[in-house]
């Protein structure tokens, strides 16, 4: 038995012990890290499938990628990882990677290039939900045995146009980047279908730390790699479990039994924040709250009425009841922290100025549907824009419903209006224009493209071609300044409202230091965790 295979059965051992002792625990051990959260979304641990948040965070920790966000220092962007340098060719499509010497997979094999080759290959070929984050650059799998290549200790990929350098290199720290060994992949094998099968379950990577064990609504286990490039983490074992109710969540943590607790409501923060040795923290996330207008209705095709909408909502008295310390007031399709993000918020809750431009458009009273999820939050959204509506005579019917049911009625382009959230599928600012400000065939025939400027009949007026023109743009000035104009006409024009960017609230011990949940661009870290 190697030293590792002497690590994972020590660590199954002292899991067993941990979890029947819990409930006689006053703190959890000092170099294990336990956390309560909801991860019933995950479906998989293989990161050419996995795209799920809770997923996110487990393949964040296992694999390294070609290059990374540093979680003590998010603000300085993607970082080298397995890659140590990379250039870029005079036409701006090919970028070639050095890889880093010296790093490991939890296997003892060597990472190579290779690696990163067969890695970045199979996203494009099993082509899981995720795959795009890499097609969108021209690669098939027809044309990766040529466009992604690799040289000795070198992996070149070749795009199919130019683009922004930062956009290609944002979009390989996203899960689908993570790099595998392709020998232990390889070995586990089942008909052709490249270990996708074992990699739901078990890891393959050069990460901080190893996938001990998955247990679906139950657990995540993950031990230590000793011999990961950026040191052994502190934390030898990370357990988070799965507790759906925030007030239990809440008591485990002041009972000492978890160290973090990651979905408290607002009252049971309050409740934590007077509690002796709990720290609150309020970390920024990428995750946007809005509502839409399909521009087929013939009301609400009317810029004066897309314009009023955007008044009628109650976005300090949202944000200062239900939603405290939850959500914070944004407007802008861009998260804060995004490259191009803006914080002009213009609009207020102005009901003699929604009637002005509702009669100027030549409106009466009217009705119409919004559609919902199930979920509490956002059905007190929408009554509270009932509320509003309803005083500039516009009658808002709410339909509850379950996620495939609304969102395959917005796909369709059927809702009225639309009501919910969206969050960045990668850390550039393309993944948000690339939805709401990007429409390049708003037909019918197009069929559900996934676009949301398409699911709600909008042809953009120009930004279109704004958008294509930026994800091209190689100045990281010149194309922030783009993403700022691009916001500005769409806050004026579309019959998008954003309302809210989301805020984690995580209880957490005080004795537990660094943690960071990876801000509005990544997913958590546990490697830099201290107790």
């Amino acid at each position: 038995m190697n030293a590792f295979n002497r690590l994972l059965s020590t660590a199954a051992i002292g899991l067993a012990v941990g979890l029947t002792s819990f409930s006689a625990m006053a703190e959890t051990p000092a170099n294990m890290l336990v956390i309560a959260n909801r991860i019933d979304d995950i479906t998989t641990i293989d990161p050419a499938q996995s795209f799920e948040f809770a997923g996110s965070d487990v393949s964040r920790n296992i694999y390294n990628k070609l290059v990374n966000f540093d979680p003590l220092d998010l603000d300085a962007g993607y970082q080298p990882d397995l890659a140590e340098s990379w250039t870029v060719s005079e036409d701006g499509r090919t970028i070639t990677f050095t890889m880093r010497d010296g790093v490991k997979f939890h296997s003892g094999n060597p990472v190579r290039a290779e690696d990163a080759e067969f890695s970045l290959r199979r996203v494009v070929t099993l082509n899981k939900t995720p795959s795009f984050i890499l097609t969108q650059f021209g690669f098939t799998p027809e044309n990766v045995g040529e466009t992604i290549v690799a040289e000795g200790n070198t992996l070149r990929i070749t795009t199919d146009k130019r683009y922004a350098t930062s956009f290609v290199l944002n979009c390989l720290t996203a899960t689908i980047g993570g790099i595998v060994d392709k020998e232990v992949v390889m070995a586990n094998e089942v008909d052709g279908d490249l270990g996708n099968a074992w990699l739901a379950t078990n890891s393959a990577g050069s990460g901080p730390y190893v996938l001990q064990g998955w247990k679906p609504n139950e657990s995540v286990t993950l031990v230590s790699n000793p011999e990961y490039h950026g040191g052994a983490p502190a934390m030898e074992r990370v357990i988070v479990r799965h507790v759906q109710e925030s007030a239990t969540q809440r008591l485990m943590l002041e009972r000492g039994d978890i160290d973090v607790a990651r979905n408290l409501n607002p009252e049971d923060i309050a409740g934590a924040r007077a509690a002796d040795g709990i720290a609150i923290d309020d970390e920024l996330r990428g995750r946007l709250m809005y509502i839409s207008v399909n521009q087929k209705h013939e009301m609400l095709s009317k810029p004066e009425v897309r314009q009023a909408i955007k008044y009628l909502v109650d976005y300090e008295g949202m944000q200062n009841s239900f939603l405290n310390g939850q959500y914070t007031i944004h407007q802008n399709f861009l998260p804060r922290t995004y490259l191009g993000a803006v914080d002009e918020n213009p609009f207020s809750l102005n009901i003699d100025k929604a009637k002005e431009l509702l009669a100027s458009a030549g409106v009466g009273p009217f009705e119409i549907e919004v559609g919902v999820r199930e979920a509490q939050e956002r059905i007190e959204i929408a009554q509270s824009l009932q509320n509003t509506f309803a005083q500039a005579g516009i009658t808002l019917n709410i339909t509850v419903g379950t996620a495939k049911a609304i969102l395959g009625r917005y796909r369709a382009r059927e809702l009225d209006m639309y009501m919910g959230a969206w969050g960045p599928d990668y850390p550039d600012p393309h993944t948000n224009a690339g939805t709401f400000a990007y429409n390049p065939d708003n037909s019918d025939e197009a069929g559900a493209t996934g676009l949301l400027a398409y699911r709600n009949a909008w042809d953009t007026g120009g930004l279109t071609e704004k958008v294509a023109a930026a994800v091209i743009e190689s100045d990281r000035d010149t194309r922030a300044a783009m993403y700022a104009d691009i916001q500005s006409e769409f806050r004026d024009n579309a019959p998008f409202a954003v309302m809210f960017q989301k805020i984690e609230q995580t209880g957490r011990s005080e004795a537990v230091q660094n943690l960071n949940l990876g801000g509005a661009i990544t997913a958590v870290s546990y490697w830099p965790v201290t107790k």
